[in-house]
């Protein structure tokens, strides 16, 4: 939470508008030059083309030139504009400090270089102010977004996205680009838990959010690299795959309320149909279809290497033991969306009943086969995977029927 004595309100001087619907946040450092056309460009914009009340809040971090002054001036000229001035750098701190003092039901922030094209700004928090989302971000990597900024940072950022895509399972697709929208009420609670301060703060709160159930909407920007950017791509680098590992460590530890923000925040699950297709199976059927294939040739590479020395049952067993362990662990994770440890025993306890039909199936049918014929390996591994398929189909009926309700 904010300690009280690490931001102030430096200026109002002019009362914004009651009730502002929107209050976006300009962080700045050391930014007295391009302060001054930034504000103004966004309150004119503002001013003309967004039909609610507005806030701009200009948060200083600790700036060492001449950025308070300018910030105050602005205030003092523009209607709307505030001031916040904090003792200590970081993004993240700043937005953190403006966005929960705001009373806005609608909280955004942007770059003080306006890299982004203000006609975003309005897709951006248009569906946070109807309730159709939770969260908005600004993309440079749609396909309909326009992009004008270096091969460098171009491979960078992508590489970083995907990196997050395989490291924490992010559904969104830029991480990074400095516009971005919270409702206030989801802000209040999510915030708390942010314990980044600096440039990975947007990461940290987008994973949060996408794993609390939310709804993350996406908005396709135009968007110009600043060259003058004082960003250290290196010390920024490293922070965020810090950060990444601090995050992925929480979320397999399960030591974050991931449950309790997905009852409290959270859409409520869609109602199937009558005789219609129950919400959610479509995808789960992919998911588990994956893990199963994966499942199904480790189980045959574990056959195949230790049935010359065990024989084809015990061969088997060894094999279906061991990938039926894994397969629970992945479904529950991949496949149902359940993370931490609550109900783990109880899940495993599931997989290991479908484990026993599996060996039912496979055994018997192993049994069945060398009973009629004397078969070569390559017959053995054909009903092998018949079998399989059929315990297959039982394990998605067990697992769903036992973890579905439970995520």
């Amino acid at each position: 939470m904010i300690e009280s004595n690490e931001s102030r309100v430096a200026v109002r001087a002019r009362p914004a508008a009651p009730g502002p619907v929107l209050d976006i946040v300009v962080p700045v450092y050391n930014e007295e030059v391009d302060l001054g056309p930034c504000v103004r460009r966004l309150h004119a914009h503002l001013g003309e083309h967004f039909p609610y009340p507005f806030r701009i809040t200009i948060a200083d971090n600790a700036s060492v030139d001449g950025t308070l002054a300018v910030a105050e001036a602005l205030a003092a000229e523009l209607p709307g504009v505030v001031v916040r001035h904090l003792d200590a750098k970081g993004r993240g701190r700043a937005l953190r400090a403006a966005w929960s003092a705001s009373d806005a039901p609608v909280l955004a922030y942007l770059d003080v270089d306006l890299s982004t094209d203000l006609a975003a700004l309005l897709p951006l928090v248009a569906p946070l102010i109807s309730g159709h989302s939770d969260l908005a971000i600004g993309t440079r990597l749609a396909r309909t977004s326009r992009v004008v900024r270096g091969a460098k940072r171009e491979v960078i950022s992508r590489a970083y996205n995907l990196l997050l895509r395989g490291a924490l399972a992010a559904r969104f697709s830029d991480a990074q680009c400095g516009f971005k929208a919270i409702r206030g009420d989801v802000a209040r609670e999510l915030l708390p838990l942010v314990q980044d301060t600096g440039w990975f703060f947007d990461t940290e709160l987008l994973v949060l959010a996408q794993r609390a159930g939310l709804r993350i909407h996406e908005v396709p920007v135009d968007w110009i690299d600043d060259p003058d950017s004082r960003v250290d791509v290196v010390a920024t680098a490293l922070a965020d795959l810090r950060g990444i590992g601090r995050v992925g460590r929480a979320l397999l530890t399960g030591a974050l309320p991931l449950a309790d923000l997905r009852a409290q925040l959270g859409r409520p699950p869609l109602a199937a149909p009558p005789n219609r297709v129950p919400a959610g199976l479509p995808r789960q059927l992919v998911r588990f279809a994956a893990v199963g294939a994966a499942s199904t040739l480790a189980y045959l590479l574990l056959f195949t290497a230790t049935r010359g020395a065990l024989g084809a049952q015990p061969a088997n067993l060894l094999a279906l033991l061991l990938t039926a362990i894994g397969n629970t662990a992945a479904n529950r994770r991949l496949t149902f969306g359940i993370t931490g440890r609550r109900h783990v025993g109880r899940h495993h306890v599931q997989g290991l009943l479908a484990f026993g039909l599996g060996l039912a199936l496979t055994s018997g049918s192993l049994a069945v086969l060398h009973a009629v014929t004397t078969p070569g390996r390559a017959m053995e591994l054909v009903v092998l995977v018949a079998a399989n398929l059929a315990a297959t189909v039982l394990r998605f009926v067990l697992l769903r029927l036992g973890m579905h309700h439970r995520r």
